[in-house]
């Protein structure tokens, strides 16, 4: 059995119980917030959506990641991204090497109108921005109407 003494640590002299621990660290996230926001928000990307001509075009903003990293898939009416962000900082100083590394995977769905072609979807990645062009079925685009204002 584990004693209350077993469970204390001592740092300078001064003795840090477990929920001295847990304290700290939920005191560093109430005040650091915008670091954990930011964490989460980077792995998620942003995600514009538009119709252009007879098109429909989803733009998202991939910094660093490449193409071998993203899985872009359709079905039924559910179009999926996803994959993994990896990033690596190598820094040498003549006082200090800092080599830190991060991963985190992340997923976008998206519920596509009907009337669409997904047998002819073209995918282009440049400059961190993914763009999915997915093309109005021939059937829909013949029963678009304008309608007149008066």
């Amino acid at each position: 059995m584990t004693s209350t003494r077993d469970l204390v640590k001592s740092e300078r002299g001064r003795m840090i119980t477990p929920f001295d621990e847990i304290e700290r660290w939920f005191e560093s996230i109430w005040t650091r917030p915008s670091s954990l926001v930011a964490e989460l928000t980077e792995l998620s990307p942003s995600v514009d959506m538009f119709v252009d001509g007879n098109e429909l075009v989803f733009k998202a903003d991939l910094p660093g990641v490449r193409k071998e990293d993203i899985e872009i898939d359709i079905t039924g009416t559910m179009m999926t991204i996803s994959g993994e962000k990896k990033r690596e900082e190598k820094l040498e100083e003549d006082s200090y090497y800092r080599f830190e590394r991060s991963h985190g995977c992340f997923c976008r769905r998206f519920d596509l109108p009907e009337g669409l072609d997904t047998d002819k979807v073209k995918a282009h990645l440049e400059n961190g921005i993914l763009e999915v062009r997915i093309p109005k079925s021939a059937e829909a685009v013949s029963k678009t109407k304008k309608i007149a204002i008066n």
